[in-house]
């Protein structure tokens, strides 16, 4: 492997090509060789960057759990709008693809990894998790503001529902995503006590 090849953002590039590596060969493929041979550059330019293998797993988990910050605006820019089933179909959708699912497992699994990223966000439970539970909440909070939601609702547990019965839903990689008709049903049941229906 060459060991002269430079990298622009290199963090970026290392990032990118562990997720691909990830999505490739799961998280027990995921190896700090198998990253930097996926990039095209010598080992060591991934421990110039970071201090080891598990500070660079937690600092890719940290920018994939950024990049759901966005989907997570999405959805609550979303309330008000349409119909919290669609929204929520939509959101479990985007915010349980493929990278998500792929991460979850790989922090479940090495225990230095989730003390790194305890270190990194005291409190903050299992990111990927932590993201997706926040983001649900708080459009449901919004949507129960707006009068969607009944006002007696138990947020707290119907977000755990979504969230727990979601990433079940998602979690079997080898079947492949389910059908959206599936989720969609998923949440009208979870949703079913608690949306307000408007009168014509």
């Amino acid at each position: 492997m060459p060991t002269g090849v430079h990298l622009r953002d290199a963090r970026q590039q290392l990032f990118d090509a562990a997720e691909r590596v990830l999505l490739r060969a799961g998280p027990s493929g995921l190896t700090s060789r198998a990253v930097t041979d996926e990039a095209g550059c010598a080992k060591g330019v991934l421990h110039r960057h970071f201090a080891d293998f598990d500070d660079f797993l937690a600092g890719l988990v940290l920018d994939r759990a950024a990049q759901l910050e966005t989907r997570a605006g999405a959805l609550r820019d979303s309330a008000g709008t349409g119909t919290p089933e669609d929204n929520l179909t939509d959101a479990l959708t985007a915010l349980f693809g493929p990278v998500p699912l792929a991460i979850i497992p790989l922090i479940t699994f090495r225990d230095e990894l989730r003390a790194r990223l305890r270190q990194a966000r005291p409190g903050g439970g299992i990111a990927i998790l932590g993201q997706v539970t926040a983001a649900v909440a708080a459009y449901l909070a919004d949507e129960q503001a707006r009068g969607r939601i009944t006002a007696g609702a138990d947020l707290e547990s119907l977000t755990l529902s979504l969230v727990g019965g979601g990433h079940l839903l998602f979690a079997d990689r080898e079947a492949g995503p389910p059908a959206p008709a599936a989720v969609h049903r998923f949440v009208t049941t979870a949703l079913a006590d608690v949306v307000r229906r408007r009168l014509p």
